[in-house]
């Protein structure tokens, strides 16, 4: 077994498919109108032009904490928060690029930070839970499992 490994062309390739991994960022802030999400709008496919969470790859070198934060801050101009993991997404057909994982954060702001999005988010806003846009990937059911478990 060993012997089929170092014979592979390149350090970190494997004979068979490997998922990648990306973290999405689900932050709240509560307003007087109510709970707010912040979504960023995709500049790129899939889904260009939609909204979706913050979030990316994760890169060889990065926790998924760093992931997470990196994330934020390149897309929406938000840092320095408590993310909390709340759960890994798997369903191989999620991303219709290739197989791909996230692993999703919450976080929870007093006030709505300002926004500048950045990086491959063409927007950044805040969102009222009763007035969401339709939403990238899995990301409509991914917030309602957040809003369920947390009793919003």
């Amino acid at each position: 077994m060993l012997d089929q490994v170092d014979q592979l062309p390149e350090k970190y390739c494997y004979p068979y498919p490997r998922p990648a991994v990306t973290v999405d960022a689900v932050i709240f802030c509560h307003v007087v109108e109510g709970v707010k999400v912040l979504l960023i709008r995709r500049r790129n496919p899939p889904f260009a032009g939609s909204w979706a969470f913050p979030g990316g790859f994760v890169d060889e070198d990065e926790t998924l904490e760093q992931a997470v934060s990196r994330e934020t801050f390149e897309e929406a101009g938000v840092e320095k928060l408590n993310f909390r993991q709340f759960k890994a997404y798997s369903d191989p057909q999620r991303d219709p690029r290739h197989r791909t994982i996230t692993i999703v954060f919450v976080a929870f702001s007093e006030n709505e930070l300002q926004l500048k999005s950045g990086d491959d988010a063409a927007e950044a806003e805040w969102f009222n839970l009763n007035k969401l846009p339709e939403m990238a990937f899995d990301h409509g059911v991914i917030l309602k499992e957040i809003i369920n478990e947390l009793k919003f």
